[in-house]
């Protein structure tokens, strides 16, 4: 069988690179999967260099008779934006590589495989709809909402939702459009709370921002630092802070506008947790609501809906139980929660044939300190500065548990998790 062109290997290669970076994967995984395609094919010369927003690709052929000798190179350099995550693709683009590494895809169908998957559609903009509207509203109930926090809640995410559809992702910048966005949420929440929609202010407020959450580059950003790519790790972690920054401002200024308008400063009391919701069977539906709703935001594989669903909720009843029952601190608990869920993903990941990383990126979403986020934000706004800086460092507190149940998790070999590592990790 005569040997593939070396440029085009590296086309393939650098195509399915280009999938994998612009819809959430991780730069170890890109790296790897750019290698794995290339390799099969002969192609053991190529170079890549992968950046949270760019590829570098070149290689080098052997030395030919014609041009009098004259090594063939190759070289190609994408910039690659960040965009809206579609986590189906990084799941095609890995199954992919493994059916080439096993020799079941020539070059030519993998040419046209990865065609396939450029041009995967978006989840209908209905699913969407609906997703986070339920997201909004599942996570209200997860950190202490009744059933009318609730209702307010998915009234305020499905605004959020059209907002973001029509306007913020079209005419306005990533900062502008994040601060519009916590902005226009967090007056809803405030207009239904107002109207006797909804019992305790934040709770719906907190349920309702959790769709702004920016949970790909947070996770993203804690494998790359794992994995020692340290430039990408930070670039995303930067890009995670900043979102969450937007979000604070966003609140804080829509309490801004509210006061101004009625004459005074809302008071709030601090963590209200609603009996209609906080028992364990109440918190896993709400957790596997809000969590399957994160799932179809990021686009992964609908036969994957019920997998993602049951890890985060696994991941916030381990939560639950070693902070109401065990007794230990938030952050403590958030990182027995991490690592449960990192450690499921993994296990998950063989079987379904799809990264960890997609499991990781939505169960995670129940642990992130969305409450910390707000509460920061409004005592800040309320000149409660004592208060504001408290919540602030239990947010950050939360958020470094995390990472480390994150590492911890990622540190065992994937042999552990399956004796076929070849099938995904």
């Amino acid at each position: 069988m005569e040997k593939p062109d070396f440029a085009e290997v590296l086309d393939v290669a650098s195509d399915a690179g280009h999938i994998l970076l612009e819809n959430g994967a991780e730069i170890s995984r890109v790296e790897d999967i750019m290698g794995r395609i290339s390799a099969h094919f002969g192609v053991s010369s190529s170079n890549f260099f992968v950046l949270s927003n760019g590829i570098f690709t070149t290689g080098q052929a052997e030395k030919v008779s014609k041009s009098g000798g004259q090594a063939s190179t190759y070289a190609n350099v994408a910039f690659i934006p960040i965009r809206s995550v579609q986590l189906c693709k990084v799941t095609a683009v890995n199954r992919l590589s493994y059916d080439i590494s096993a020799g079941k895809c020539t070059l030519q169908e993998a040419k046209e495989r990865i065609a396939r998957i450029k041009n995967m559609p978006a989840k209908p903009f209905w699913e969407q709809f609906v997703a986070t509207t339920l997201s909004a509203a599942g996570f209200s109930a997860v950190f202490g909402g009744g059933f009318l926090d609730c209702t307010a809640a998915g009234i305020a995410g499905a605004i959020l939702f059209l907002f973001m559809s029509f306007v913020s992702s079209r005419y306005l910048s990533k900062i502008v459009g994040g601060i519009c966005n916590a902005l226009l949420v967090t007056l809803v929440s405030i207009l239904c709370w107002r109207v006797g929609i909804g019992i305790c202010l934040s709770n719906i407020i907190i349920g309702a921002v959790m769709p702004l959450i920016p949970g790909v580059p947070f996770t993203n950003g804690v494998r790359d630092l794992a994995n020692s790519d340290y430039l990408a790790g930070i670039t995303r972690m930067t890009d995670a802070m900043l979102g969450f920054f937007c979000i604070a401002m966003g609140v804080a200024a829509a309490f801004l506008l509210d006061g101004a308008v009625f004459g005074g400063m809302l008071k709030l009391t601090g963590y209200e947790p609603n009996p209609q919701t906080q028992s364990y069977l109440a918190q896993a539906i709400a957790s596997f609501i809000g969590t399957v709703g994160f799932a179809v935001l990021y686009g992964i594989d609908r036969p994957q809906y019920l997998t993602a669903g049951a890890i985060g909720v696994i991941g916030w009843l381990t939560y639950l139980v070693a902070f109401r029952i065990l007794g230990v601190g938030a952050p403590v608990s958030a990182m027995f929660a991490a690592l449960m869920v990192c450690l499921l993903s993994r296990f998950s990941a063989v079987p379904t044939r799809c990264p960890a990383q997609i499991f990781i990126i939505c169960g995670i979403f129940t642990l992130v300190p969305g409450a910390g986020i707000f509460w920061f934000s409004y005592y800040l706004t309320s000149g409660e500065l004592l208060l504001a800086v408290g919540s602030g460092f239990m947010a950050i507190k939360v958020a470094v548990s995390i990472v480390l149940g994150i590492i911890l998790a990622m540190e065992i070999p994937q042999r552990l998790f399956s004796h076929h590592t070849h099938k995904a990790h």
